[in-house]
């Protein structure tokens, strides 16, 4: 239910005054969540590391295929939804010492511009997590583009590290070592694919 009310109010702001909002040269994509992964790794008990993911999530993406600078993405994560194989682990980081999803029920991503860096290129927008926005860059890759049984597929990686500290996230317990028992750095990654739903306005 959260991706769909998300999904719907994203396309009603991109597809309002009969749609006159979809840029020209861009297309309107949609995350495909059964093709699509919003993993993150990060060091636990200061020798080795979790990986986790989110499974509940939504996003779309204006694709300008002949100038990706003019191109941008939104999304949102279903904080609850976060999953690392460990029941107890998993309610640990949805609890108030970490992600705290009853105050924060989301983790939100919107895009302010595309930007042509060292043969690549990189999203820049604002990161939400935990009530708290920063902006970051991501560099990412659009993967491909076909049609498939009728359908226009677009494939697409992207990965960005983060500092917990810089969204409120403080939990700093030590192990009997001295090591942290939970990492500051976060290693975020998204690959999937997205579903054409609206062309470029002529």
């Amino acid at each position: 239910m959260h991706r769909k009310r998300y999904l719907n109010v994203v396309l009603a702001a991109l597809l309002s005054a009969g749609g006159v909002s979809i840029a020209a040269g861009a297309d309107l994509y949609v995350t495909d969540p059964s093709h699509t992964t919003v993993s993150f790794t990060v060091r636990h008990l200061a020798i080795y590391k979790v990986r986790g993911k989110f499974n509940d999530f939504s996003g779309t993406i204006m694709y300008d295929e002949h100038d990706l600078t003019k191109s941008s993405m939104h999304g949102s994560i279903n904080v609850a939804s976060i999953d690392t194989d460990n029941e107890k682990r998993d309610n640990d980081l949805r609890g108030e010492q970490f992600l705290d999803a009853a105050r924060f029920p989301d983790i939100t991503f919107a895009s302010k511009r595309v930007e042509a860096r060292d043969g690549g290129h990189v999203l820049i927008g604002d990161l939400t997590v935990h009530g708290v926005t920063k902006e970051i860059a991501m560099p990412f890759t659009i993967t491909g583009t076909l049609v498939h049984r009728g359908t226009t597929l677009l494939g697409f990686e992207g990965s960005v590290q983060i500092n917990r500290h810089d969204f409120g996230i403080t939990y700093n317990k030590l192990t009997d070592s001295g090591g942290l028992i939970v990492g500051n750095t976060v290693d975020i990654e998204l690959i999937g694919r997205a579903i054409k739903k609206a062309s470029a306005s002529p």
